[in-house]
């Protein structure tokens, strides 16, 4: 199975028209985490080059998930829906196979 990061990823593909904004917890740290056309890129702490060390860790915490519709303006997001909880988000991703 894939890790929850390359899901969403794989998401983010089918659905090009949105940016997932993920709140997480990492250790005990909190961290704002932008998937878009599957790449992630950490907003609050530096992301690695290497695409294949993941941004969003097996072990982090999800708070939850906003999916916004691009194209994405940090000062004026057009959010689709805030506040997902990740049993909601797992449907969606059903939803679309991944």
């Amino acid at each position: 199975m894939n890790s929850i990061g390359k899901r969403l990823e794989k998401y983010t593909i089918q659905r090009p028209q949105e940016v997932l904004l993920i709140n997480v917890e990492v250790g005990n740290e909190e961290d704002t985490i932008a998937i878009f056309k599957g790449f992630s890129s950490s907003l609050m702490r530096p992301t690695a080059f290497d695409p294949d060390i993941p941004v969003l860790p097996d072990g982090a915490k999800i708070i939850s998930i906003d999916r916004i519709a691009t194209p994405y303006n940090p000062e004026a997001p057009r959010y689709i829906q805030q506040g997902i909880l990740w049993e909601e988000m797992e449907a969606l991703l059903l939803q679309v196979g991944v």
